[in-house]
């Protein structure tokens, strides 16, 4: 299977999804859009990660690889690939699908709490997402639900963590994939958002409890399984 992702900086990679994908052989690929480089065929992949980033979906003048990254994350949708999301990616997807974007009440960044929502059930993941996991978070921006997507959780500071797009798109606000390595690099290259605002945890918690990523990565790895399972019975 040929794997591509889409990276927005150098410091926000896969994560944890790494492992999943040199443990089962599969073909990997990368554009680092920060580098301009060209992104692939469309034809020539299977799945599409698409990562976060501190930037915004709208910073078009700053960052004129968004308008081709977005039509590119389109074309993959409407050609039947399996695409996941994470925060920005998340935000880049509900945008080509035609939701509105925007500025949080709050900013979300540490270890909070989310509720799967009741359509969860209806979806691809229904056997695999908890009714709540504490995940890790590093977002300001939010998104509204698309057309025929599905919402799958809320937080507290929050109300739209994720959604399921025709079962192969799925787009989450969180963090499944990162890792005490990867918290570390966004630590560094992001330390100004640590601003102690209402749902902004400290460094030290943000580090404290290395099971939090186990977790996270373990229902990471889930939600791949299921849906390289769902692959192989279509």
């Amino acid at each position: 299977m040929n794997i591509h992702f889409l990276q927005h900086v150098p410091f926000e990679g896969l994560g944890s999804i790494e492992n999943y994908i040199n443990e089962k052989s599969h073909h990997l690929s990368c554009s680092q859009l920060y580098l301009d480089q060209e992104l692939p065929s469309v034809n020539d992949l299977d799945w599409l990660f698409v990562m976060g980033g501190p930037m915004g979906i709208y910073d078009e003048d700053q960052y004129p690889w968004l308008v081709r990254e977005k039509k590119f994350i389109r074309q993959c949708i409407d050609s039947g690939k399996i695409v996941l999301g994470f925060c920005l990616g998340a935000q880049l997807i509900a945008d080509v699908l035609g939701a509105k974007v925007y500025k949080n009440q709050y900013r979300e960044i540490g270890w909070f709490n989310i509720k799967r929502l009741k359509d969860c059930e209806k979806t691809i993941l229904s056997t695999v997402f908890p009714d709540e996991l504490v995940v890790f978070h590093w977002h300001g921006d939010t998104f509204e639900i698309p057309e025929n997507a599905v919402p799958l959780a809320t937080s507290e500071a929050c109300k739209n963590q994720g959604f399921v797009y025709k079962d192969r798109v799925i787009a989450l606000q969180f963090h499944l994939e990162t890792t005490l390595q990867s918290a570390k690099a966004l630590i560094e290259n992001c330390h100004d958002e640590l601003d102690n605002s209402t749902y902004v945890q400290s460094e030290e918690c943000l580090l404290s409890d290395t099971k939090n990523f186990s977790k996270i990565n373990q229902l990471m790895s889930s939600i791949l399984e299921t849906l390289e399972n769902s692959v192989v019975k279509s």
